[in-house]
């Protein structure tokens, strides 16, 4: 007979912890929203205009105002989840949104970044733009892969929350070359951390296989 997988235990994330610690915000502040006809998909949207305006500050060198922006939208991610959750509208295409547009969002400041340090000549600023952006996809693709083979990846030091709260105050600041180079570091070490979770778990999935298994003999 076949054996029965056992799954590793799922990590809480920070982003998890945060949506525990501050329900008692998000519950009253989504209720609120929801009132006014504004829905989940649309808050959503709008954290990607808010934060595409930040960009565009950015990329003028104007961090103050642009870390602002970016700040002010970082707890739109949170809202838009509570909201749905509210209306009783949970769904996968909501989640498939709102992910994809974290995506978007996270990109486009680091285009503003990029095009404010292109025209100033500033080599290293690019650079660890880059690194900073490769970082934060592979450390969402590195989750997408997994889960889509069946294995869990939401561990790391530097996920998308822990970014923000980097980034932010980073520009914020007038320092963003420091942010970036924390977040060009760590989100790489997140997405190594990820894969050697899922290489644990598929260890961990061969040994529980029957001989024979990996060559299609199953023995009965």
């Amino acid at each position: 007979m076949e054996k029965t997988v056992t799954s590793m235990p799922i990590k809480k994330t920070l982003t998890d912890y945060l949506r525990l610690w501050f329900k008692w915000f998000l519950d009253p502040v989504g209720g609120f929203f929801n009132k006014l006809g504004i829905t989940p998909n649309a808050m959503t949207i709008l954290g990607l205009l808010g934060n595409a305006v930040g960009a565009y500050y950015l990329s003028r060198g104007e961090m103050l105002t642009g870390g602002i922006f970016v700040l002010l939208m970082t707890p739109i991610d949170a809202l838009d989840g509570t909201m749905a959750r509210l209306r009783g509208e949970s769904g996968d295409f909501g989640a498939f949104v709102d992910s994809v547009t974290d995506r978007y969002s996270e990109l486009i400041i680091y285009g503003g970044l990029l095009s404010y340090f292109l025209s100033q000549g500033e080599t290293l600023g690019g650079l660890l733009v880059f690194g900073a952006a490769a970082g934060s996809v592979l450390v969402s693709y590195v989750k997408a892969r997994a889960e889509s083979l069946g294995y869990d990846a939401k561990i790391g030091l530097l996920t998308r929350v822990e970014r923000y709260l980097v980034l932010a105050p980073s520009l914020v600041f007038r320092q963003p070359l420091i942010g970036l180079a924390i977040i060009a570091v760590f989100a790489n070490i997140t997405a190594l951390q990820r894969i050697w979770h899922v290489r644990a778990q598929a260890h961990a999935k061969m040994k529980t296989i029957v001989p024979g298994a990996r060559d299609g003999k199953q023995e009965m």
